[in-house]
């Protein structure tokens, strides 16, 4: 479990395709705290931890295994050499909740269509695909490339939705968001509370 709160920014060093696709990430973490097979989500994706070091220059590194399942399931582009991602590693219990309840699970893709400033914040306005578009509900958390934000507004077009949301100056700076720009595709996973509601709402439903 995580909670959407970026601790560190990596950056993929190698991605090397081996059945799965092997992905290096770069890091600030301190792997000598960084267990074999912990969990650390990778821009909203939970993903294990299969190797670490760090190399002769003092580069801290730790490596991970893409399923093609998580590959196809994310945002295209995403784990190829260079990229950034928002890192944060797990929930230990009686760390603070600072943001919400994450799984690391990305539910969909959206696509962002607008990025403006608005006072010393910026505001996205984001395209939600059908899949997903029920779930996301004015004043209610969703996660953004791994970030805990609130959904401002949302807009309903057809099954789908446009949705919007502010960034404070401390996410922007701190995080990959500020890397976003119209068209640019997003991981989302939805409030895990509103897929547990939308479950037993179909339960119900059958009866």
């Amino acid at each position: 479990m995580f909670t959407g709160i970026v601790t560190d920014i990596g950056t993929i060093l190698a991605a090397e395709q081996r059945g799965d696709l092997h992905l290096t990430i770069g890091c600030d973490y301190d792997v000598d705290d960084v267990a074999m097979g912990a969990s650390i989500a990778c821009s909203g994706v939970c993903l294990t931890v299969v190797d670490k070091g760090r190399d002769a220059q003092g580069q801290n590194w730790f490596a991970v295994d893409a399923s093609a399942e998580t590959v196809n399931c994310t945002a295209p582009g995403m784990w190829e050499p260079n990229h950034r991602l928002n890192l944060e590693r797990a929930l230990k219990l009686g760390d603070e909740l600072g943001g919400h309840i994450v799984t690391g699970h990305v539910d969909g893709v959206a696509t962002v269509l607008e990025v403006r400033e608005e006072g010393e914040s910026h505001r996205l306005l984001l395209a939600a695909p059908a899949a997903i578009a029920p779930y996301i509900a004015p004043k209610g958390s969703v996660t953004i490339d791994g970030v805990s934000l609130t959904v401002n507004d949302v807009l309903d077009q057809g099954e789908a939705a446009h949705f919007a949301i502010n960034i404070i100056p401390h996410t922007w700076e701190v995080t990959t968001l500020n890397r976003l720009a119209p068209g640019t595709s997003v991981n989302v996973e939805i409030d895990v509370l509103a897929r547990y509601l939308s479950r037993l709402r179909d339960r119900i439903a059958l009866r």
